[in-house]
């Protein structure tokens, strides 16, 4: 789904998927955007631990570069990525935004671009962009993207890995 198909939605937590026709969609919006965001601004993992696949999890930092060589295996567990998420999310909730929640700014700087599935599958491109006024003067500023890989276990989407921290253009 593009951008401008999202854009018709007027709340941002919505689910712009409909949970009949597009359920494998729905399903991977609740993970990658609801249960993540709300998590992360509740800085609590617990909310979104069920979503992983621990026994083949990996995570890729691409270093915000688009050259793979430059890219690393920075999480090779659930673990390591729960260490980094919870320092990252304790670092966003330190952000003096000035005029929208924490938990408002990551529903609306997030927008799934695309996702692929086939035979219990997904690929799907999430972009990040962001420019909100601070308390004190200044920006927070983000653009930029992450593609995860989901494998369907049991009937439910779980995230395999991602490739994360890629430059958005």
């Amino acid at each position: 789904m593009s951008r401008s198909n999202l854009a018709k939605f007027a709340a941002p937590c919505e689910n712009p998927f409909d949970s009949g026709k597009e359920s494998d969609h729905y399903e991977i919006w609740e993970i990658l955007i609801a249960r993540d965001s709300d998590a992360f601004a509740a800085l609590d993992w617990s909310i979104c631990a069920a979503d992983f696949a621990t026994d083949r999890f990996d995570g890729i930092s691409a270093h915000g570069s688009l050259n793979p060589v430059e890219w690393s295996l920075q999480y090779p567990t659930v673990k390591a990525y729960r260490d980094d998420w919870l320092r990252m999310a304790r670092e966003y909730q330190a952000v003096p935004l000035a005029s929208i929640s924490h938990r408002d700014l990551l529903y609306r700087m997030q927008h799934i671009e695309r996702i692929e599935i086939a035979e219990g599958r997904a690929v799907v491109w999430k972009q990040f962009h962001a420019q909100e006024p601070l308390k004190y003067g200044g920006e927070y500023k983000i653009r930029a993207q992450s593609v995860y890989r989901l494998h369907q276990v049991d009937g439910r989407w779980l995230i395999t890995g991602f490739v994360g921290y890629l430059p958005l253009e």
